[in-house]
């Protein structure tokens, strides 16, 4: 693996996180909500108001503004989509040997590393 150019990997680390995500996506459908809705519940845009999923909230400093956050509800959906998400890879894991999922470990470290930054606010 040495003998890698940083692209070659690039392109099989985009290539298995596609296909691991598309994998992930069918336990998704357990939550009643399409992929999409999902991915917009997650950040929390608008329009999920009506199904009881968001609350939308005018700021009392700045009445132009409006906060919008998860209900219960929705929170719930998130917090079951991503248990089921992790037990599928759970499952896809089991049985690997102690040493592949050592090396697993180390790539999540990596690959957390890559996404901090943009993780912090600016």
């Amino acid at each position: 693996m040495s003998s890698d150019s940083a692209r070659d990997v690039a392109d099989r680390l985009h290539s298995a996180a596609i296909h691991l995500l598309r994998t992930l996506r069918k336990v998704d459908e357990a939550s009643g909500l399409t992929a999409s809705r999902l991915s917009a519940l997650s950040v929390l845009v608008r329009g999920l108001g009506r199904d009881g999923l968001v609350v939308r909230e005018t700021l009392a400093e700045d009445a132009r503004a409006v906060r919008v956050r998860a209900t219960a509800r929705g929170r719930r959906i998130l917090e079951r989509g991503r248990e089921r998400r992790v037990a599928e890879l759970v499952r896809l894991l089991s049985g690997k040997p102690a040493a592949e999922l050592e090396t697993l470990g180390v790539a999540a470290d990596i690959l957390e590393g890559l996404l901090a930054p943009a993780r912090r606010p600016s």
